[in-house]
C-alpha cells in the first residue's frame, strides 16, 4: 500500500513542525493533515479518513482517547505520542500499533511509522473499531484518565533515557520552547513548553512563581524580601528564584500564612 495519508494531532505547534519535518522524509506518505485540539482532530479525521493517526494524549479540551471515541470511521493504524512514563507503556505494547515517547528520537519515530505503514497495509477499517475500543479502555485504566498527573519524567542524557521522579525535582525553568528540569546537582533539557507542563503537574506539589519558573513546594525552604516589595524563593539547594509580581499575591496567600 503506497501513497498513505497521515493526520498529526498535537496541541504544540513546535511539536507538529518537528514531526511534519520527519514525515516529509518518508516518500511513502502522500498527505499530512494537522490538528491542534480534540474538536479539530475529530473534524479532520472524519473528513480526511487518514490511513494513520499520529495522536498525542493530553490536549486542550480533552484527550486523545476522546478523539478515538468520537470517530465515525476508525483509521487503519494509530501511533500514540506520549510524555508519560514507562509505567504505563505495557498498555501500548498490548493494544496499539506503536507509541513514541517525548522527546521524539527520529530513529525511533521512523520505526513506529514503518510499523504503522505495515499495519495499515494489512488492516481493514471494520476490524479496527473493536481494537481501538480495547485500546482506549486499556490506556484509560493504565494512565488514570480524568486526573492525569505525571509522577515521573523521562529525559535523554548522553544517549540514554533517565527517569526523574517528581519528588526529586527542585524546579522547572522555561528555555524558549523547552523546559530545563533542575534536580540536586544536575539539570536536563525537556521537550515541552512550561505552559503545557503546568497543565499536567499536580498543583498540590508544584507552584508557578514566575512566568518562566515552576518550583516544587517541598523544595522551598524560605521566602525572603527583595527590593521594591519583591519576593525571592530560596530552594533546598540554595538557588534563589525571583517571584514574579503577578504571582506575589497568590504566593502570599498560598504559602505565607
Amino acid at each position: 500500500m503506497t501513497g498513505m495519508s497521515v493526520l498529526l494531532v498535537d496541541d504544540e505547534p513546535l511539536a507538529r513542525r518537528r514531526l511534519t519535518r520527519l514525515l516529509a522524509k518518508m516518500d511513502w506518505i502522500d498527505h499530512v493533515a494537522e490538528a491542534g485540539d480534540v474538536a479539530q482532530a475529530c473534524e479532520r479525521a472524519n473528513q480526511h479518513r487518514p490511513d494513520i493517526l499520529l495522536l498525542d494524549i493530553q490536549m486542550p479540551g480533552g484527550t486523545g482517547f476522546e478523539v478515538l471515541e468520537r470517530l465515525t470511521d476508525a483509521p487503519l493504524a494509530v501511533v500514540f505520542v506520549t510524555a508519560f512514563g514507562h509505567h504505563a507503556l505495557r498498555a501500548f505494547e498490548a493494544n496499539a500499533v506503536d507509541y513514541v515517547t517525548k522527546p521524539i528520537e527520529p530513529g525511533r519515530f521512523e520505526v513506529a511509522m514503518l510499523r504503522a505503514r505495515d499495519a495499515a497495509s494489512s488492516s481493514r477499517r471494520s476490524d479496527r473499531i473493536a481494537e481501538l475500543q480495547e485500546t482506549v479502555a486499556s490506556l484509560k485504566k493504565a494512565l488514570n484518565v480524568g486526573d492525569q498527573r505525571s509522577s515521573d519524567f523521562w529525559v535523554r542524557s548522553q544517549g540514554e533515557y533517565l527517569r526523574i521522579a517528581a519528588d526529586s525535582i527542585l524546579r522547572f525553568q522555561a528555555e524558549r520552547d523547552y523546559v530545563r528540569i533542575y534536580v540536586e546537582g544536575a539539570d536536563y533539557l525537556y521537550q515541552e513548553t512550561l505552559a503545557s507542563l503546568e497543565n499536567r503537574l499536580d498543583a498540590a506539589d508544584f507552584i508557578r512563581i514566575h512566568r518562566s519558573s515552576i518550583v516544587r513546594r517541598g523544595a522551598i525552604t524560605r521566602i525572603k524580601p527583595a527590593p521594591f516589595a519583591a519576593l525571592i524563593a530560596v530552594l533546598s539547594d540554595g538557588t534563589e528564584v525571583r517571584i514574579g509580581r503577578t504571582y506575589t499575591s497568590a504566593i502570599r496567600a498560598r504559602l505565607i500564612t
